[in-house]
């Protein structure tokens, strides 16, 4: 019988100001079993973008990553943010070691070619060393990945952490039994964006064609699900959906594919 692993992905807002991330820290330790967290940063890398004279470039939500951008990205996701959240997992008393795909070469990615969006240096991932991750995670230790990896030929690239999350549970589901939460700032997936209670507990892939069609989900929710999806196809046992600070718990919208 598989171990039990969790792993959480938590957008940048949480974990770029100092309460949330002790109440998400707080909640992550309480979890059972091994752990692995993902994290974003994208609001720090804008401020500091700015301070630089650095303009951002944002297209449906994702950012272009031209060759300044990424030297910022490169120092917040994989410097300031991990960092941080690194040495708060160790007053916990979890042994954490941050990662960006490069280390250990546990994620490899290819740039993401030009068509009608020049992303620039975004990489879409191509390959995950589970073996390296599994054995970190076994030996005890917590994995804090950054949304960087590389292309094996030593450019950095900055890769969307929904993915980082789903490509890595999905690489692990073939050692541990997997459980994927996505923590943000509501309870969960929501029929009515201006209702924090309007939960919805269970989707499944009918359920989430009706409501896209519906215009119940859009944006960026569009791309967490099909994440979601994907990583179940593949192997992984739960997908959760849910706020930050009920992480570990059985709230939120859990992701089914019957």
């Amino acid at each position: 019988m598989k171990q039990e692993l969790t792993i959480v992905k938590v957008g940048g807002k949480i974990v770029e100001e100092p309460a949330s991330l002790q109440q998400l820290l707080a909640g992550f330790l309480k979890i059972k079993g091994h752990k692995l967290l993902v994290h974003g940063g994208g609001r720090s890398a804008t401020a500091i973008a700015a301070r630089l004279g650095i303009e951002s470039r944002m297209v449906d939500g994702r950012r272009i990553t031209d060759e300044a951008m990424l030297e910022v990205v490169t120092m917040v996701y994989g410097g300031l943010v991990n960092k941080q959240i690194v040495a708060a997992l160790q007053a916990l008393g979890l042994n954490a070691m941050g990662l960006t795909g490069a280390d250990l070469n546990y994620m490899v990615s290819e740039k993401r070619p030009v068509g009608a969006v020049d992303y620039g240096f975004v990489g879409d991932v191509k390959l995950v060393n589970a073996g390296i991750l599994a054995d970190l995670v076994a030996r005890g230790v917590v994995p804090v990945l950054a949304p960087l990896t590389h292309d094996g030929k030593g450019t950095l690239l900055n890769t969307n952490a929904d993915t980082i999350a789903a490509e890595a549970a999905k690489a692990l589901a073939a050692h541990f039994s997997v459980t994927l939460q996505y923590c943000f700032e509501k309870k969960g997936v929501l029929r009515n964006e201006n209702d924090d209670e309007s939960v919805i507990g269970n989707l499944t892939p009918r359920l989430f064609d009706d409501y896209v069609a519906k215009g119940i989900i859009r944006g960026g929710m569009i791309p967490k699900l099909e994440n979601a999806f994907d990583a179940l196809q593949d192997g992984v046992t739960k997908v959760v959906i849910t706020r930050a600070d009920l992480v570990g718990s059985t709230e939120g919208t859990t992701i089914e594919l019957v």
